[in-house]
Formats: structure tokens, sequence, C-alpha cells
């Protein structure tokens, strides 16, 4: 007769967990939805963010610093 108790233990061990997960899934509000969450596994490790055009991104900035001739100038050190 030590099913019934092992039963119960593993039942209520259930029980526990998901409350816990409910609980936590309801704390998380709005921030997500069901379609969102599912292309999770498809987003990028670290996003790639596009930088604002400085005066030194154009086409006549010759610092040296591209070809590595010289030390990065202040302007390519801030991109």
């Amino acid at each position: 007769m030590a099913v019934v108790p092992l039963t119960l233990t593993i039942s209520l061990c259930l029980v526990f967990s998901f409350v816990v997960f409910f609980l936590r899934e309801q704390a998380r509000g709005r921030l997500s939805s069901a379609e969102r969450d599912s292309l999770l596994p498809l987003a990028e490790e670290s996003p790639r963010l596009a930088h604002a055009p400085t005066p030194y991104d154009s086409a006549g900035h010759d610092c040296g610093c591209q070809d590595g001739s010289r030390e990065p100038c202040p302007g390519c050190l801030r991109r």
C-alpha cells in the first residue's frame, strides 16, 4: 500500500509546479504573445543595430585608419 502516498506526493509536486509556472506566466503580463514566443527560436543572438551616419562616413573621408596605416581617428572610434 506504499503506492498511494507515492502517487499523492507526485501529484502534489505536479500541481505545485503547475501553479508556479502559471503564476510566473501571468506575471509576465502582456509583454509577449503566443505568436511572438513561437518565433523566438528564429531570433538573432545579438541584433545588428544601424549606426547614425557621421561626417566621417562620407566617401571623401581618408583618415588612414581605414587601411590600418594610422591609429583610428575620433570619428571612427565613435562608430
